[in-house]
């Protein structure tokens, strides 16, 4: 094969590989570049927020669980060096991302109140 047709298919190649990130193909490693950003990004955000680690896995549990430990630790250092005071979540009741974290000791559950409601009526 002459060194021109080579060079053209190799050319014709690289730019249908490359097209590959216009279709929105990822590869493995930026899916896996992402999902540990996205581990460091929760990490950080529950040490922030005064959450201990172990509530940070229970609560995000397809976060890749060295990366959110990873960022926990490096919000950990730096609140430490630069003396920053851990900031309460604020959520209300009512929204959506609390009606998913769990309850409190002290919460009592609703179904067992509906029953004995109904252990009342004599029914």
């Amino acid at each position: 094969m002459p060194p021109t047709r080579r060079l053209l298919l190799l050319t014709a190649a690289s730019l249908l590989l490359a097209g590959c990130d216009l279709l929105g193909i990822e590869s493995t490693q930026a899916v896996a570049e992402r999902r540990e950003a996205d581990g460091k990004a929760v990490g950080g955000a529950c040490r922030h927020a005064g959450r201990a680690l172990e509530d940070c896995y229970s609560l995000n549990r397809k976060a890749d669980k060295a990366a959110v430990f990873a960022g926990w630790r490096e919000m950990n250092d730096y609140m430490r060096e630069n003396k920053i005071e851990i900031v309460k979540p604020q959520l209300g009741p009512g929204s959506e991302t609390a009606s998913h974290a769990p309850r409190s000791e002290g919460a009592e559950p609703a179904a067992p109140a509906a029953d004995a409601k109904h252990a009342e009526k004599g029914g």
